[in-house]
């Protein structure tokens, strides 16, 4: 089978999608793909007479799972086609199959996906890749409007936006265990957030990108940190692998969900590398441990993901040899953006750049 890419473009209400849909029909075409798009089904249901605001629950249920239903057959079409095209091909999702669950109650989205012969982990390993994009209602309140989109719901008022903010976290959390869930953040420069899509989607890929380093910060928490943080437990394990390359096999937890994830980098220039991540299953993972690499310490870590004024930060706690450490990342601020730091963290020192914190150097024993 053709190895063709499925990546699903999300996020909350007046992210940018419809811009970013037509960035990316552009600029990979333009470079020999062939790019499909699958609409959003719930805005189609929506103009064709579904009201998902309903208060008749079988009417909504049944809403619910035609709406899996027909989300799920449009993808798999659409790689039928793919499978039959001579260039590389991308299938671009305006949305996704977790999203719908988003909208509904847990026990509800278990029926569903039962009723349609499917699983929540099924439906994530459906994507090659999950990009969020921020809701301007986050950070970026000033341009946020309903004009391009007649069917939305949340409003342009404040009790609008709380909801916005309220449904875009809810969508980050309905795609959490994905292993390659980028959050793309608001920027004041919607120029900014536009290049950091065509990035990801590059490093899925396959294309080697320029080395941009994420503005890292050594820091204490002087404060509770949001109630919707995602908290997950990493261990990271570097392998003995050729000399101009860094390999790694990753465990990480989210209670009793755990995803595996095999990643390799090689730089292919001077400023430019190649980054390949890879899901595999438990047991190619414990098949891979004893080829770690002697030298290095298994970096242990918990971690809380959230966002703060529509910028998206990680806070890794180390812990075994490394206790004590803990290190701020953001994600796509770009160089000149300022950080909107959370006023329950405390900046102790900047290590942007700094290779003594980059975690290869860390696992390195003393």
């Amino acid at each position: 089978m053709k190895d063709i890419k499925k990546i699903v473009l999300t996020g909350g209400p007046c992210a940018g999608k419809t811009t970013a849909l037509v960035r990316i029909i552009d600029h990979f075409s333009s470079l020999g793909f062939k790019v499909f798009t699958i609409p959003e089904v719930p805005t189609l249901f929506t103009q064709s007479g579904m009201n998902y605001l309903t208060k008749n629950k079988a009417f909504f249920y049944e809403g619910e799972k035609a709406t899996l239903e027909i989300q799920l057959t449009l993808e798999d079409l659409f790689l039928r086609m793919a499978e039959q095209c001579q260039k590389p091909c991308i299938i671009v999702c305006d949305r996704g199959a977790m999203d719908i669950s988003a909208y509904m109650t847990p026990e509800m989205w278990e029926d569903i996906t039962r009723a349609v012969g499917t699983s929540t982990p099924k439906l994530r390993d459906r994507y090659d890749a999950v990009l969020h994009l921020v809701s301007a209602a986050d950070g970026a309140e000033q341009y946020y409007t309903t004009a391009n989109n007649a069917q939305r719901y949340e409003q342009m008022d404040e009790e609008g936006l709380r909801i916005a903010r309220m449904l875009d976290k809810k969508v980050i959390h309905a795609w959490t265990g994905h292993p390659h869930l980028r959050v793309i953040n608001n920027h004041n420069d919607f120029e900014k957030k536009m290049h950091r899509v065509l990035k990801e989607i590059s490093n899925v890929l396959g294309l080697p990108q320029p080395i941009e380093e994420e503005r890292k910060y050594i820091v204490e928490v002087v404060g509770a940190l949001p109630d919707d943080s995602i908290e997950s437990e990493i261990t990271q394990t570097y392998l003995k692998g050729y000399p101009d390359a860094e390999e790694r096999i990753r465990k990480r937890s989210w209670g009793r969900k755990q995803v595996f994830v095999h990643t390799t980098k090689k730089k292919t220039a001077e400023n430019e590398e190649l980054v390949t991540e890879r899901q595999i299953n438990q047991n190619l993972y414990e098949i891979m441990l004893p080829l770690a690499d002697q030298q290095r310490n298994t970096i242990h870590k918990i971690r809380n993901s959230f966002i703060w004024r529509g910028q998206y930060f990680e806070i890794d706690n180390f812990l075994d040899e490394l206790e004590g450490l803990i290190i701020l990342e953001t994600k796509g601020i770009t160089e000149g953006e300022e950080i909107k730091v959370p006023p329950f963290l405390k900046i102790v020192k900047d290590i942007t750049g700094d290779k003594d914190y980059y975690n290869y150097t860390l696992a390195k024993k003393k």
